[in-house]
């Protein structure tokens, strides 16, 4: 994996760039749809590709280990082929899920014993097995077994857990180093900074990541409950250290106001849940601001959902997606999909245009307060 820096903009740390992989280019800033279980909820593959024009979808490593599994994946060709997705993947290394099974999981120096949010069967992710994993997955880019420690985590545990993940980090590394892609297309290994909400903790993980001269770094362990003012703090101290000359991935965020903001700060690569499980309850984000579309204020609104937006946004009205949710219809979470994905990758491709025109600082200011409102 290769990656470009295009343009920078000489008000903020915002800047435009090109990641070239083996299953295609990826032009950043840029969104990730998430596809957890290897779909994007309610969302065709050929929407995904036409409508929303991703260019890179995001995969879970956890899930997809559970179900369908690695056999299944392996005879497959890896998930690119079982799913039919011919462009770039990026898996996480299930590590966040796995964390979040408070009271059925196990941490150890080893790794981590939990149980199947499915049976309840038992299961054991280490650094070394979770490489070999994402690389039966065949992902273009993987990401290395972290903890997330909850966010507002005392300062020891933090120090400690962050001990323990930079240990795992050279785990995953060694073992990275040791196997080889299984599907003909190589595969890049991502590191991930964590530290909580410690600048100190923040500064010591991210020196500890660039060193490691990977293709790209990663951020977790923000959005997850920290004010806004923290996450774009600890976003700024951890930027400061990461090399320029590589992606950085600012995991599991976040609102469009977020993204505008992680953008100027320099961050390269998104991904979240929000604009699908938003949009299956019947919220939209738009530039005017989010829009609840079973308010009655819009039983009678023959207006398109969006004029600027995509295909579905132009054919289908406000008024036919009030009806839509209002009668439980499944078509009315699949264009409220659709439209939502259809925004981020508007909103990151509109971030990249103005960096490169030079006013992106200007542009962000006009929009960013107005994308919070409720329409």
């Amino acid at each position: 994996m290769t990656f470009e820096l295009q343009h920078t903009d000489f008000a903020s740390d915002a800047r435009s760039g090109l990641i070239t992989t083996d299953h295609g280019q990826i032009k950043t800033p840029i969104f990730m749809p998430v596809g957890t279980v290897g779909s994007v909820k309610a969302v065709h593959f050929s929407e995904l590709r036409e409508q929303v024009k991703a260019q890179i979808i995001l995969g879970n490593t956890y899930h997809l280990y559970l179900r369908p599994g690695l056999e299944i994946l392996r005879k497959a060709g890896g998930l690119h082929r079982f799913i039919g997705w011919e462009r770039p993947i990026l898996t996480d290394s299930g590590g966040f899920q796995v964390f979040s099974l408070t009271g059925i999981r196990k941490l150890t120096e080893e790794g981590c014993e939990f149980r199947s949010h499915i049976d309840g069967s038992k299961h054991f992710f280490t650094p070394e097995n979770v490489m070999d994993t994402e690389r039966i997955i065949g992902a273009d880019i993987m990401m290395a077994l972290d903890e997330c420690p909850p966010g507002m985590s005392d300062y020891a545990y933090a120090k400690q857990s962050l001990g323990l993940t930079q240990r795992w980090l050279d785990r995953c590394i060694t073992r990275f180093n040791e196997t080889k892609p299984l599907y003909g297309h190589l595969q890049s290994l991502f590191p991930i900074v964590q530290g909580c909400t410690y600048k100190d903790l923040r500064a010591e993980a991210a020196k500890f990541v660039a060193d490691k001269g990977a293709d790209g770094n990663a951020i977790g362990g923000l959005a997850v409950g920290e004010p806004k003012e923290v996450m774009y703090e600890m976003i700024e101290v951890v930027n400061s250290i990461l090399p320029k000359d590589k992606p950085r991935y600012l995991m599991g965020v976040g609102t469009p106001q977020n993204i505008l903001e992680a953008i100027e700060r320099g961050v390269d690569m998104f991904d979240c849940v929000m604009p699908t499980r938003n949009g299956r309850n019947a919220m939209l984000f738009t530039y005017q601001g989010t829009m609840n579309m079973k308010n009655k204020k819009w039983e009678t609104d023959f207006s398109p959902i969006d004029e600027e937006g995509c295909e579905v946004d132009r054919f289908y009205t406000k008024a036919y997606l009030h009806h839509l949710f209002k009668a439980g219809e499944l078509l009315a979470m699949q264009i409220a999909s659709i439209h939502n994905l259809a925004f981020y990758l508007r909103l990151v491709d509109d971030a990249r245009q103005h960096i490169e025109q030079g006013d992106f600082v200007q542009w962000k200011s006009s929009v960013v307060e107005q994308l919070g409102r409720r329409v």
